[in-house]
């Protein structure tokens, strides 16, 4: 009895803050289904009409930022007045992109859509949520679609597996993902680097990686569980913008190497890690990031 009660409890202490994170996730689902029903809402997600639900939501979210993190946002005034793509590093939980859609949307009263994996789509009970916020599938019709209707679309290439599979050096597990940059080029906006300090402090995932690794690969499914929560203060940078370049095409992208590197996706791949570079210790350090709560000079 005192083994399984001392096991819980470290189950609890490991996995606490993430399943809070998820229990509110799906309680704000559960009011946007009742706003809906109440008003007899029928209009399209992304329309204005769920502002005011919206900012309810924003609101919660960046106090629970706030009050768990410390957020900070900085940077705004580089995100462009039009369309572009946002490409940020992706967390094991990305809490802290979604405390950015939140801090955006109170100061500027902007969406911006996000691309996310499709296993996302297939999550239980959470249609509606995904649709108001503009979670959006990655294809390259619905990217420039969004694009050429004037909103900010935000991608993180190394996704899932980045989440799963980077540490606390911080490394951009990319691959070989480009289709952002062919999106920029064929929309012809700039693409905007993101990156968020302490993240892998606040959220790890477990070392042992090579049967997770092997069961990802074969399934595109995240089993491996994400823990911690610890109350790391967070500052998310956004960098100056990469333009578009006419004299890139989609095919040179594609094709072009130069000193053995994409142009553009290898410019906004070297842009995020000097983010990482200039704002991150490295390796990360979880004391250091708990000390930076009392920072006040880096506000």
């Amino acid at each position: 009895l005192i083994i399984a009660s001392l096991t819980i409890s470290a189950i609890l202490v490991f996995f606490i803050v993430p399943l809070t994170i998820v229990f509110f996730i799906y309680l704000t689902n559960i009011l946007l289904l009742i706003y809906q029903r109440n008003n007899e809402l029928k209009a399209d997600p992304l329309s204005d009409v769920w502002n005011s639900v919206r900012k309810t939501i924003a609101s919660f979210w960046d106090i629970y930022a706030r009050v768990w993190h410390g957020y900070e946002l900085h940077g705004v005034k580089n995100l462009p007045e039009g369309p572009g793509i946002l490409v940020y590093y992706h967390g094991a939980i990305p809490i802290d992109y979604l405390y950015f859609l939140s801090r955006l949307f109170l100061w500027k009263r902007r969406l911006c859509l996000s691309v996310a994996d499709h296993f996302v789509f297939r999550l239980p009970g959470l249609r509606l949520l995904l649709a108001v916020t503009g979670v959006i599938p990655g294809t390259r019709e619905e990217c420039l679609g969004a694009l050429k209707n004037g909103h900010l679309v935000s991608i993180s290439p190394g996704g899932v597996r980045e989440a799963l599979f980077s540490d606390e050096s911080y490394q951009l597990v990319w691959g070989n993902r480009k289709g952002f940059a062919q999106v920029a080029l064929e929309a012809k906006v700039p693409i905007i680097p993101m990156y968020t300090q302490n993240v892998r402090e606040g959220y790890r995932m477990f070392k042992e990686r090579r049967f997770f690794r092997q069961l990802y690969e074969s399934t595109r499914l995240p089993f491996t569980p994400p823990y911690g929560g610890l109350p790391v203060k967070f500052r998310t940078y956004i960098g100056k913008p990469i333009p578009y370049d006419p004299n890139i095409t989609a095919e040179e992208l594609v094709e072009k190497v130069c000193e053995g590197k994409f142009l553009f996706s290898f410019q906004t791949k070297t842009a995020v890690q000097d983010l990482i570079s200039k704002h991150q210790t490295i390796p990360g350090n979880i004391w250091k990031a708990l000390l930076e709560r009392f920072d006040k000079r880096r506000k």
